[in-house]
């Protein structure tokens, strides 16, 4: 699978979502911690976040041709395009600036070498975090969508 690929003109049920979105596993403490993450160090407010297990979110990951019951990847859409896995990562890390974005560096790396480490934690957050997660913050909260 192609990991980063030019947005699909969205259907009518999507068209109105903001430009800036990060979808992400909201049971998954890893998945929902990188959302508080991000929701806490962007200065802009740019991004906007949905929860895979919504209606909003199986219709993305399906958008995207993934799988929206696996839900093995997050979905950062920045600036018209749409990446998963490693680059999902970077992209996101690269929209909060300094000193963040110093982890594009990731991106220097071979993708094979980087989508399989994200491949292997992905197939096993429920192991490495507990299912459940504590409640938005604040900051992710306020700009979730759905």
């Amino acid at each position: 699978m192609e990991t980063r690929r030019n947005v699909k003109p969205a259907p009518p049920a999507l068209a109105h979502l903001p430009d800036n979105l990060i979808v992400f596993d909201g049971i998954c403490v890893l998945c929902s911690g990188f959302a508080r993450f991000v929701a806490r160090h962007d200065r802009t407010a740019g991004f906007r976040f949905v929860d895979a297990h919504s209606e909003i979110g199986q219709a993305l990951y399906r958008h995207h041709g993934l799988d929206p019951q696996k839900m093995e990847t997050n979905i950062v859409i920045c600036r018209g395009r749409a990446y998963t896995k490693m680059a999902s990562f970077t992209a996101a890390m690269k929209s909060l600036g300094w000193p963040w974005k110093a982890l594009t560096v990731l991106d220097l790396l071979p993708r094979r070498l980087t989508d399989w480490t994200y491949d292997r934690i992905a197939q096993n957050r429920y192991r490495l975090g507990r299912r459940t997660c504590p409640l938005p913050s604040a900051a992710l909260k306020e700009r979730l969508l759905d």
